[in-house]
């Protein structure tokens, strides 16, 4: 957020006295220039649990339940929605996914975790829970060094108490990013911090968010300075462009620090969807766009995929227009759409999908058989598996999906299955998608590179077990990492002469075929998500 709290704040917060806003103008002015925060540990210990609020665990009042028709209901479960995400390990796209109903299932999340109900939510709400939830997630390295620059040391940063960092974040995001008038940020963010907390973690939500208001009035919000060496200019492109430093450094490796500041960028964008028609229940794509048409969300038809259509906007009133829930189409992105043309499904061929849950790429395969064929989903997951198996019912083709439940290194050692085709989408980074993940890049770290490799290649040597002499062999990704990409098929194809590359120019636009003719999608070059697909052949 900005520069503002001191230590006396820093006293204030800890003691949780209440703290006027009087004070906050005692605060020092901060330079536009600072070095890039360097961020402090927030432990396990200091987290709270928000799925089953304990007495006093967040405030002493929050038993009594009550409804509140002061405080803004997006802000409530924005502010919930971020706990829930951030401490209770939920995921940022699964949460914002939701459809009628998710209304009243976000109010009771708040009523446990706030001890109030505000006023029911309204269409505009949710999308503004969305909008808000998914850029302070994105913007959570940038928020929090402009937080700690106002704090003046990390003490305090580190001293404030979950629920009211958010509140912090949200206010921040509004101001800075949003363009909100910060009049309404400051009194709709403190309000809640009152009523959620007490006063005095308003009386500090009001000094912070209006020291910041007065820097970007300003013009000068504190701006890390990309100078020194290589470390210290990752540091700084981390915080201006909130991503994890060891996400920059790895970038600026190999793409260059030009394209790794595109690639920030993108992510940071809010993202488009697509959807893809379910040729299975007999809908085209003309079905799908006369059906958008009539719920009036903007569109056009993918460049790349007969079946597919990009929205930028409208994904809520498509999905709780039922499109999805009654099997009319999906929401998949053309990079993961194009892995299946990589794969080229023909009608009677037997494919096994084999890390298959949550199933898109097996129910798309599973279409363009037209009722001839079978697909063979296998997936160390059962709940998921279960899950599949319900969509293929509902997408019209589970008379062509068998669900297999198990581990894909111990089924290949033991079955004598084996594909025409074998597709493995590997587990990964997900490094590709992070403009639809915006949590992901918190959850990541280098070391699960390392530990990712390792698994890709034991899934690897499993897989092509399933191929038939003569078969195809897929490996894909959603990765843009060379190591988890080129590299895992070059180490493959040293300890497996028997197989051999196919090039897949003949099965995807040529913007998409690498030198060594594999499949990859750029988020930056080619506007979709990242991922990577290598087609292999079986020769004996």
């Amino acid at each position: 957020m900005a520069k503002l709290l001191s230590p006396h704040l820093a006293f204030c917060a800890e003691n949780h006295r209440a703290f006027s806003s009087s004070s906050c103008s005692s605060f020092g002015p901060t330079s536009s220039s600072t070095k890039p925060v360097k961020f402090p540990n927030r432990s396990r210990e200091q987290r709270t649990s928000i799925s089953a609020p304990k007495k006093g665990s967040l405030n002493p009042k929050r038993n009594t339940q009550k409804l509140n028709l002061e405080v803004s209901p997006h802000r409530a479960v924005s502010v919930v929605r971020l706990m829930r995400i951030e401490l209770g390990g939920a995921f940022a796209d699964l949460l914002n996914e939701k459809g009628k109903g998710s209304g009243e299932n976000e109010m009771a999340y708040v009523e446990r975790t706030l001890g109030f109900r505000t006023r029911g939510l309204e269409d505009r709400d949710l999308r503004l829970v969305t909008d808000i939830v998914g850029g302070t997630i994105r913007w959570r390295r940038y928020l929090d060094h402009l937080i700690c620059s106002i704090c003046h040391d990390d003490k305090t940063f580190r001293n404030i108490e979950p629920l009211l960092l958010q509140i912090l974040r949200i206010g921040v995001y509004e101001i800075v990013k949003l363009d909100m008038p910060p009049y309404a940020v400051v009194d709709e963010n403190v309000r809640l911090a009152k009523v959620a907390l007490r006063p005095g973690a308003g009386n500090m939500v009001n000094g912070i968010l209006r020291k910041l208001a007065l820097l970007k009035e300003n013009n000068s919000l504190p701006v890390p300075k990309l100078e020194g060496d290589d470390r210290a200019q990752a540091r700084a492109l981390a915080t201006l462009y909130s991503h994890p430093v060891w996400m920059v450094r790895r970038w600026t490796k190999y793409l260059g620090q030009e394209e790794a500041i595109r690639l920030m960028k993108w992510n940071n964008e809010d993202p488009s969807f697509s959807l893809r028609a379910n040729s299975g229940k007999g809908v085209s794509r003309a079905d799908l766009m006369t059906k958008l048409n009539l719920l009036k969300v903007p569109h056009e038809p993918s460049s790349h995929l007969n079946s597919f259509v990009r929205i930028k906007t409208g994904l809520q009133i498509v999905i709780q227009a039922g499109l999805l829930k009654e099997g009319l189409s999906s929401v998949q992105d053309e990079s993961a759409g194009l892995v299946v043309s990589v794969v080229d499904p023909q009608p009677g061929e037997h494919i096994v999908d084999c890390c298959a849950a949550p199933g898109g790429k097996t129910l798309y395969m599973a279409s363009l058989l037209n009722g001839q064929g079978m697909v063979s989903a296998i997936d160390i997951n059962e709940g998921r598996l279960r899950i599949l198996k319900e969509t293929a019912k509902l997408h019209q083709v589970d008379d062509v999906v068998t669900t297999i439940h198990s581990d894909l290194r111990v089924f290949s050692e033991n079955n004598a299955l084996k594909g025409d085709k074998v597709l493995l989408d590997a587990p990964c980074s997900g490094l590709g998608v992070l403009s639809k993940r915006a949590d992901l890049r918190w959850n990541k770290k280098l070391e699960d590179i390392e530990e990712l490799k390792n698994l890709q290649d034991n899934l690897f040597d499993a897989a092509s077990l399933l191929v038939k002499p003569g078969g195809v062999l897929i490996y894909s990704t959603c990765s843009i990492d060379p190591e988890e990409n080129e590299e895992r098929v070059a180490a493959f194809l040293q300890r497996h002469p028997e197989f051999r590359i196919d090039q897949v120019h003949q099965f995807v636009p040529p913007e998409f075929v690498t030198s060594s003719g594999f499949y990859s999608s750029n988020p930056v070059k080619h506007s979709l998500d990242g991922a990577f697909a290598a087609r292999l052949i079986r020769t004996s």
